[in-house]
């Protein structure tokens, strides 16, 4: 055998139509059928294991456990002949206990099979048209009866035991009804038809002789002994004309040509065949259970009904509707969940309800959610994930990711995830998918439709297509191994593209048949492409022309791969080989052994090679290849495997089939080299997400974090109203013990004075009854004294009388025994006397008897003559009366012929009476049943009635320990009352206390919170004041430097002087020199000196408009508050601001007086200038030009001396306030404000009179 071993791991697929596909092993586990294994499946942990089928069978067609959950029967078909396999589910793993293959009776298939109660017999209905209902001892192989059920060729649906006898029997199909009992070795019906025949296609024993039987016209029927007792129509809530029958999926070509397989008709298939006369607004009852309440059944597309049973009554109502949601990946939502429940059933212990529908979908319920929604319909939940309904025809895997992409025919694409055994995403679209390929990164596909090639990404939850090319009905198409590029089959070409600017390169034209497989080489240089015409080519991407090439027209091709070397191709085909083709040649040609292979597929390591066949099985072989038979075959599928892939580092092999399943195994080399190597780096973590969806949950997330912000304060203010409500209770609650407890208090102090009077006359009491009964006692003394007395006196008298007596009798004795002898002997002398006497009698009768005999001889001959004569006179007598007969019976022949009318009239007329009295005795029959279960009913009710009497005496004895118990404890409830009373008086102080803790802490809390605000304050008042400090020191440095100018140009303009005095004798000269004097130190200085007294008040007034605009907020808050504080400061600075502008008036008038003096002077120097020569005129405007200039400087310098002055003791007085303010706790100065500087307004007002 080969040294290759695969071992199935994980299973996603279901296979509905199998009868009675799902049931409960435990309460955690379900077996279900999947390809042509059984799955137990633990619902919790979420793992499976398999039983797998028969080695060569060709499906399962039903399944059924014992009542035991011990055995499990599978029904197949094996090389075309039935078998029934029973399992043992308690061993691990389940082995086969027996197979049932050997019939002594003729049979296609068995559709349907059910367990005794006791799991020792096994019953089994054959197909049409044998239609036998067998009965098996199934553990002896032995068959008890069988029975014919039908004759007309109607399918048969179901089979079952009564679940407390093992006799009864009942079988439902189209147009039948059957109850059966099993006695003598025979199967005979015990019911009889009545009524319309209706098509019976679910049924369910709910007592141990009722039954609930469904229609395909949504009838409910309860049969109790055959009879029916009530009958129900289901109501259609939706209009069902939209709604779409069953998807029976037909290809317009098939995916692979293979033989015809013997494939079993699934019962549903049958229902439906049966049913499609009926209208399909009726919904039809496919599937019924029963728990302990009532039913649950089937009601049409997508609908599953509870029905519990009322309270004294045989009738049941619906009480709950179940529906199978609406599914939003479906292309059509609002027909996804119009789909028919085949199978349901309930766990053990009724908590929850799975069901399995036409499209291969398992769901569940628990069944308190039924019971939570009221009114409104409860919805299933997928029991593991969306599975697929129709073939798969593409299967596809990843390199970075755990991954494996299926599409199918019922037109939806699967991205199942092989590491965590779940289904990522899932997506419905309008048209089918044919083929199907994963980017070895994971995050993008290519997808072959019937209309389009899609290219689409795979986001966190969708699938959205982002390229579309016209390629109609791709079958085949793959990524390259490295992603950059990405091939599709459109007919008999080959398109490649790339998918970086998702453009085609290449068209490869070559095939002259359709193309079925495409496989890329281990560097994405080479692709080698097989198809229907028999040719397997090798391409060059590189220059899109055939390398080599393989045509053998005879066979066609349905899978192509290469070995990890690309030096050689393996094919499978439609002539039963496998071929290794190297050089454009084939080198060997490997035997398939009667089966078609339709897929291959070699590992990367190239040690292990995998096939799949057309019967659904994997042959496992190690390469190079064997010539012989070596290889590991495992039965895997009910279907042609379609697509089989090996998982990138050879761990796992992917199958999928035409049943619509998909097989994860694990595959290992027995020599230790089938595994390529392990994984170095981890599976990618990342997914697609585009910036919208981020968006819209980040959104979400905003809107729901308000939500629950809103809701935690919403509970809060719950919370404290319920508590408010329940402190208010409580109080109430308290104060009305406590008033209780005084008024017990009152009553106990009552009954105790009460008790004491009653102790006393107690003792009293008991006092005068002691002294009655010791004087009773010794009077009875006295008189039994004098009785005992008397009493021996007699009993001396009666002792001699009885010796008396005894003497007597002893006499008596004597005499009669001497009596009793003597009549003894004369007795006997008497009898022997008589005994003679008889003797002589009998001698003389035996005489007299054999005189009579001589007598009787001669009067018998005498009598012997008398009766010859007596003969012959009869015989002519009666030969005359034959002739009178004769005539007679001619004549009564004709008679007869018209009383043979009359008869057959009336025998007619007693058939009908027999009719008649058979429809009596059924009706006869009813009544007798009905009056047997009226009895039981009266019989139930009396039990039930001496049931209730002893449970109503049960009570009272338990009403009256009860009440002693509640005297006890009123006993107890008065002592704990009055400790409680104590403990609260303790506990009262301690609270008091604590109340008065609690307010003293909330009052220095706020304390401290107005110490902190305080300190607050206190901190920005501090930050106020640094800033004007520093403002302040600005402008102090500024007129400091201000001053060290004026005192430089003082200097200069001394020393200058005292020069030009130097001059006084040269007129020109002096005039020369004072002219530049004036030009230096008037025209220029004043100048500079305006220009930067305009650049400096500009920079001031910007610093403080800026400053003062920005405390505006703060001093309108504070002016209101401080306005107080600070109106002292107000006035006096205002003061001061009045006798500055006094001041600023005396300036600008001396200053206007010394202008009118220069002007004066000017003029006077004009005048002067007429009158006198030349030289005259210019040496007197010299003279009168020293007396005035240096008059005017001198004012000048006399004012800024004085500005300077003026500002020295603003900027000290501001800096004693500062420095008050800080001493002072609590004192809030006005932030930012400050008064422009003196110098400041001074040359401001200089510049406006200039």
């Amino acid at each position: 055998m080969s040294a290759v071993v695969a071992q199935t791991l994980h299973v996603f697929g279901l296979r509905s139509h199998v009868a009675n596909n799902i049931f409960y092993f435990d309460e955690q586990i379900i077996i279900f059928p999947s390809g042509n294994h059984c799955v137990k499946y633990n619902v919790d942990q979420k793992w499976q294991k398999f039983i797998p089928g028969s080695d060569k069978s060709q499906g399962m067609l039903a399944l059924s456990i014992s009542p035991n959950r011990r055995y499990l029967a599978i029904s197949e078909t094996v090389q075309e002949k039935p078998a029934i396999t029973i399992y043992e589910l308690s061993s691990i793993p389940c082995r086969k206990r027996k197979v049932l293959n050997n019939f002594d009776f003729q049979v296609q298939k068995f559709i349907s099979m059910a367990f005794s109660p006791d799991s020792k017999y096994l019953l089994a209905q054959t197909s049409p048209p044998e239609s036998n209902l067998v009965y098996w001892l199934w553990e002896k192989q032995k068959v008890m009866a069988i029975v014919r059920i039908d004759t007309q060729n109607n399918p048969v649906y179901q089979v079952s035991f009564s679940p407390q006898d093992n006799t009864q029997v009942c079988v439902t199909g189209n147009g039948m009804f059957k109850l059966l009992r099993f006695t003598e070795g025979t199967l005979k019906q015990t019911n009889f038809q009545r009524g319309e025949a209706q098509n019976y296609l679910a049924h369910t024993w709910v007592a141990d002789d009722k039954i609930v039987v469904g229609t395909d016209t949504g009838k409910l029927f309860l049969f109790e002994s055959g009879d029916q007792r009530w009958e129900t129509s289901i109501m259609v809530k939706e209009p069902t004309h939209d709604s779409k029958s069953l998807d029976v999926i037909q290809e317009s070509e098939s995916l692979i040509e293979f033989p015809p397989i013997s494939s079993p008709l699934p019962s549903y298939e049958q229902m439906v065949a049966t049913s499609s006369h009926s209208q399909l607004s009726m919904p039809q009852v496919f599937a019924i259970a029963a728990y302990s309440k009532g039913f649950a059944c089937s009601a049409g597309p997508g609908r599953v009904l509870l029905f519990e049973k009322m309270e004294g009554k045989d009738f049941y109502r619906e009480s709950r509707e179940i529906r199978i949601p609406v599914d939003l990946q479906s292309n059509d939502p609002s027909q996804s969940d119009k789909q028919d429940v085949l199978c349901l059933c309930f766990s053990p212990s009724e908590e929850t309800l799975v069901a399995s529908t036409s499209k291969n979908q398992l769901y569940s319920i628990t069944m308190s959610l039924t019971e939570i929604s009221k009114g409104e319909p409860a919805h299933f939940e997928y029991l593991m994930y969306p599975l697929h309904s129709a073939p798969i025809t593409g299967l596809a895997t990843c390199i970075r990711k755990p991954l494996i992409a299926t599409c199918s025919l019922d037109r939806s694409i699967r991205i199942w995830n092989y590491e965590t055994n779940t289904l990522e995403l899932f997506k419905e679209y309008q048209e089918e998918a044919y083929s199907i390929s994963l980017h070895p990164s994971g995050h993008f596909i290519v997808v072959g439709f019937a209309d389009k090639l899609r290219l689409m990404n795979l986001l966190i939850d969708d699938i959205r297509s982002f390229k579309e090319y016209s390629v109609r009905g791709c079958r085949e198409c793959s990524f390259s191994n490295g992603g950059h590029l990405f091939a599709a089959v459109n007919g008999n070409v080959i398109h490649v593209y790339t998918t970086t600017n998702l453009e085609n390169i290449s068209s490869l034209k070559g095939h002259t048949g359709k193309i079925r497989s495409i496989v890329w080489n281990a560097d994405d240089s080479k692709l080698i492409s097989g198809g229907t015409d028999g040719a397997v080519y090798e391409w060059n991407l590189s220059t899109g022309k055939r390398e080599t090439e393989c045509v053998l027209k005879s066979c066609s091709y349905n899978c192509v791969t290469v070995s990890p070397d690309a030096k050689i191709i393996f094919a499978v085909g439609s002539d039963h080989t496998l071929k290794e083709i190297a050089d454009s040649s084939i080198l060997r040609e490997i035997s398939a052994f009667d089966v078609t292979y339709t897929t291959i597929v070699i590992s990367h390591s190239g040690r292990m090679m995998f096939v799949g066949t057309s019967v659904g099985t994997i042959r496992a072989m190690k390469y190079p290849l064997p010539l012989q038979k070596e290889f590991n075959e495992y039965q895997a599928h009910a279907g042609p495997i379609t697509k089989m892939l090996l998982t990138f580092d050879d761990q796992f092999l992917l199958t999928a089939a035409e049943d619509g399943c998909l097989f994860t195994w694990k595959v290992f080399d027995k020599d230790g080299r089938g595994i390529k190597r392990e994984r170095e780096v981890g599976f990618a973590e990342e997914v697609l997400v585009t910036k919208t969806d981020m968006e819209e949950k980040a959104q979400v997330m905003l809107e729901l974090k308000t939500r629950v912000e809103e809701l935690k304060m919403e509970n809060e203010y719950q919370l404290r109203l319920k508590d408010m409500n329940y402190s208010e209770k409580i109080k109430e609650l308290t104060d009305k013990f406590i008033q209780e407890m005084e008024s017990l208090k009152t009553k106990n102090q009552v009954l105790r004075t009460e008790k004491e009077k009653q102790d006393v006359y107690h003792r009293e009491h008991i006092e005068d009854l002691l002294d009655k009964q010791s004087r009773e006692l010794q009077d009875l003394e006295c008189c039994n004294n004098q009785k005992l007395l008397l009493e021996y006196e007699k009993y001396q008298e009666l002792q001699l009388k009885s010796q008396r007596m005894q003497e007597e009798y002893e006499k008596q004795l004597r005499d009669n025994d001497e009596t009793k002898s003597q009549a003894l002997e004369e007795l006997t002398e008497f009898y022997e006397a008589k005994l003679q006497e008889k003797t002589t009698l009998l001698e003389e009768a035996q005489e007299d008897v054999r005189q009579q005999l001589r007598e009787f001889e001669e009067t018998k001959k005498q009598i012997e003559e008398d009766e010859d004569r007596e003969i012959q006179d009869i015989k002519t007598k009666y030969e005359k009366k034959l002739r009178d007969e004769k005539e007679s019976n001619l004549r009564l022949k004709g008679e007869t012929g018209i009383m043979r009318k009359k008869f057959s009239s009336l025998q007619k007329e007693i058939e009908e009476r027999t009719n008649d009295i058979e429809t009596l005795k059924g009706e006869q029959v009813k009544l007798q049943g009905v009056i047997k279960s009226l009895e039981k009913d009266i019989q139930g009710l009396k039990r039930e009635i001496q049931e209730r009497d002893e449970t109503i005496q049960d009570k009272e004895k338990r009403i009256y320990d009860l009440k002693k118990k509640n005297q006890e404890l009123g006993k107890f409830k008065f002592v704990l009352d009055y400790k409680i009373k104590e403990l609260k008086k303790q506990i009262e102080p301690r609270e008091n206390e604590i109340r008065v803790m609690k307010e003293q802490i909330q009052e220095m809390e706020a304390e401290l919170e107005n110490f902190h605000k305080q300190n607050t304050q206190l901190e920005l008042n501090i930050t106020e004041l640094w800033q004007k400090l520093r403002a302040t020191d600005q402008e102090m440095r500024r007129e400091r430097q201000k001053e060290r100018d004026l005192e430089a140009l003082v200097k200069r303009f001394k020393t200058d002087l005292h020069n030009c005095v130097a001059y006084i004798q040269e007129p020109r000269l002096l005039k020369e020199k004072i002219r530049g004097l004036f030009e230096k130190y008037v025209q220029r200085a004043d100048m500079v000196e305006i220009a930067g007294l305009n650049t400096d008040l500009q920079q001031e007034y910007a610093r403080q408009r800026e400053h003062l605009e920005r405390n505006l907020a703060t001093l309108k808050k504070k002016v209101v508050k401080e306005g107080e504080l600070h109106r002292t400061d107000y006035v006096r600075i205002m003061q001061e601001n009045v006798s500055l502008i006094k001041e600023i008036n005396e300036l600008r008038r001396e200053l206007k007086f010394t202008r009118s003096q220069v002007y004066d002077l000017e003029a006077a120097l004009k005048l002067t200038k007429k009158v006198r020569p030349q030289e005259v005129s210019e040496t007197e405007p010299s003279k009168d030009m020293l007396s005035t200039a240096p008059t005017a400087r001198l004012n000048e310098q006399e004012e800024t001396g004085r500005i300077i002055e003026m500002q020295r003791l603003e900027i000290q007085r501001l800096r004693d306030q500062i420095q008050e303010q800080e001493q002072i706790t609590g004192f809030h100065t006005l932030a930012g404000v400050r008064l422009p500087s003196l110098s400041n307004s001074e040359v401001d007002l200089e510049v406006k009179t200039n």
